[in-house]
């Protein structure tokens, strides 16, 4: 794969950046969790969390463990993990859903949703085990001091249980998201045809909070976004049931089932370290492998798909989500290379153009300014450096990082950025963009060569 040679960071940009990064995270520190930015996102978010605590172990391990117990103290009794855990200190016209629209508390009681926390009823990515354990090799004295991951482990495993239990919608062995929120890519391309099915909410039935912190043309239009209230309020209404055949939206997702595995091994480690048995961690991640391969994987576009399960097909949307299993270990050789192949091929122009795009730069819907249509995001460029270097293509991690770390201070720490200029795009001082920068920051040499701090596991 052709890359870039590492350009090292000075050690006064370096210092800039720390600083900068830190700023945003002790900013957006609510006293229990941060939020990933204080206008546009006020509560806390799952996948967001588990970002934040793997910058934060550079900063605090006592706040990065902190970040996952509190998002981890709002998990339902069935095992999930909510997308949103709200806070009562914001007003409820701040966001939208609001806890009143999700109503968790009683919507969610059969499904075992808390009774003193209000959350969203759907999730996100499964990021959390590995951040986990991420966290403690930061710091192993003090996580064993504080019984850091035996409180974790048993809760970790209950939303591993959930994912591949009542969310194995189709019955393959993996993980079924159930809105397009869900996957984390809300806005993609790939989700335009399952869409296509559901009827909008009124438009007057609801208010759009994020058009009050961003611009619209970066943002999903009003008729996916009524898709999106739709989809959400028949679920809720369902009180949150997961049936086999009941959604009008259910897909098959790479970059989560990627995740659910990498977090699966990460879990094994938990279990050996905590005393349990890992056997079954590794087992289960061999299962979920297989099933990757044989329901996602596409030999004709070199990459990973989604799975439409209403309709039964592949769909033919080429996204970021299906490069990010190059992170998974075990994948076939055959497999890896052409991942590889079609990373630095003409759809993702990885090591031409400054970070990977959300979409295929030559697909039908690509828009570099649009939410998850085309901009790059930091954290699955995260992703994706971290499976590079997995496969040993260091070269290529090294140029990834580097250009991550340009945008992320030239950017204010973005959202995301375009993906040909790395101009910034969305909000501004987001949680997992200064989060993943101290990551980045962390296994970087300065330019002048001078031996710099890497916390255990930086890159484990």
């Amino acid at each position: 794969m052709t890359s870039l040679l590492e350009t090292p960071v000075p050690a006064a940009d370096r210092l800039a950046l720390r600083r900068g990064a830190a700023r945003v995270l002790l900013t957006n520190w609510t006293g229990s969790s941060t939020v990933p930015s204080r206008g546009l996102y006020p509560h806390q978010w799952s996948w967001d969390s588990a970002f934040i605590a793997i910058g934060l172990r550079h900063l605090s391990v006592r706040r990065a463990q902190r970040e996952l117990e509190s998002l981890l103290g709002a998990q339902w009794t069935d095992g999930r993990v909510p997308h949103i855990v709200f806070s009562p200190a914001v007003p409820l016209d701040a966001y939208f859903p609001s806890p009143d629209f999700w109503r968790s508390s009683t919507a969610g009681a059969t499904a075992g949703a808390p009774a003193g926390t209000e959350t969203s009823g759907i999730v996100q990515p499964p990021v959390h085990a590995l951040a986990a354990w991420l966290v403690h090799q930061a710091d192993p004295e003090t996580s064993r001091s504080r019984g850091f991951l035996p409180r974790l482990y048993d809760r970790l495993v209950a939303w591993h249980d959930y994912l591949t239990g009542p969310r194995d919608l189709g019955g393959g062995g993996l993980a079924a998201m159930v809105h397009p929120w869900e996957p984390g890519m809300d806005n993609s391309p790939c989700w335009d045809g399952p869409l296509g099915r559901v009827e909008p909410a009124a438009p007057g039935s609801y208010r759009r909070a994020d058009l009050d912190h961003g611009q619209a043309s970066e943002r999903p239009t009003d008729l996916d976004y009524g898709r999106y209230v739709r989809l959400a309020a028949d679920y809720r209404d369902s009180g949150y049931a997961d049936v086999p055949g009941g959604h009008a939206f259910a897909v098959e997702d790479p970059c989560v089932n990627a995740l659910l595995i990498v977090s699966e091994h990460a879990l094994a480690r938990i279990a050996a370290e905590t005393g349990a048995d890992p056997a079954r961690h590794e087992a289960r991640a061999a299962r979920l492998t297989a099933a990757l391969v044989e329901r996602l994987w596409s030999p004709a576009d070199g990459m990973f798909l989604c799975r439409d399960l209403v309709g039964g097909e592949l769909i033919p949307e080429r996204s970021v989500a299906g490069l990010v299993p190059l992170m998974v270990p075990g994948l076939p050789q055959d497999v890896v290379d052409a991942l590889l192949d079609t990373a630095a091929g003409s759809g993702f122009r990885l090591g031409e153009v400054p970070m990977a795009p959300s979409y295929d730069i030559t697909g039908q819907a690509f828009d570099p300014s649009r939410y998850w249509r085309g901009p790059a995001w930091f954290n699955t460029n995260w992703l994706l450096e971290r499976g590079l270097r997995r496969c040993g293509h260091a070269q290529a991690a090294d140029s990834l990082r580097g250009a991550m770390l340009d945008a992320a201070g030239a950017s204010s720490f973005a959202e995301y950025v375009d993906p040909f200029t790395a101009e910034a795009r969305g909000t501004r001082s987001f949680g997992w963009t200064a989060a993943l920068t101290l990551d980045l920051l962390a296994a970087t040499r300065p330019a002048d060569g001078s031996p710099h701090h890497t916390p255990i596991g930086a890159h484990t």
